[in-house]
C-alpha cells in the first residue's frame, strides 16, 4: 500500500489576461511572486504551497518534441475555484482589505459547523475564497 499524500503542493488557475493576474495576486493579494514565463504563466509562492497562474491558450499547446519539461497539455475555458487558508481572527481584515482595493465581496457563509468563509473573484472571473482551516477540520 502507497504512504498517503502528504498535501497538495500546488494548485493551478486559468485566466486570459496575465498582467491583470500578476498585479492581483502579487499587488492586492500580496503574494511573492515565484517567477513567470512570457504570455504562458506566473507562479506565487501561498504558504507552503504554489499557485500556478496560466493562460490557457498556451498551455493547451503540445510541447514541443525537445523541450526541456515535456508538460502535457492542460487549461480550461471556464472559472475554478480555489480557495485560501486564514486564521479566523484575520478574516475580517482580509475582507475589509479586499473591499478597499474595489473587491466585491460576493457571498460570506457561516457553515453548519459554525466556520466562516467569504468568497470574491479576481479580475478573470475565477471564484476565490477565503476561510477558517476548520472547514475541512484542518488546525
Amino acid at each position: 500500500m502507497a504512504p498517503a499524500l502528504e498535501g497538495i503542493l500546488e494548485t493551478a488557475l486559468y485566466v486570459d489576461d496575465l498582467d491583470a493576474a500578476e498585479a492581483f495576486y502579487g499587488g492586492v493579494l500580496g503574494l511573492e511572486r515565484i517567477g513567470r514565463v512570457g504570455n504562458r504563466h506566473v507562479f506565487f509562492r501561498c504558504g507552503q504551497s504554489v499557485l500556478l497562474i496560466f493562460n490557457p491558450a498556451e498551455t493547451i499547446k503540445p510541447s514541443p518534441p525537445d523541450a526541456r519539461y515535456p508538460v502535457p497539455p492542460h487549461g480550461t475555458d471556464s472559472g475554478g475555484h480555489m480557495c485560501f487558508r486564514l486564521a479566523s481572527d484575520t478574516l475580517d481584515a482580509w475582507k475589509a482589505k479586499l473591499e478597499a482595493a474595489g473587491i466585491a465581496i460576493e457571498a460570506e457563509i457561516r457553515w453548519t459547523n459554525g466556520v466562516r468563509s467569504f468568497y470574491f473573484r479576481d479580475p478573470a472571473g475565477n471564484s476565490l475564497e477565503c476561510a477558517e482551516a476548520a472547514l475541512w477540520d484542518l488546525e
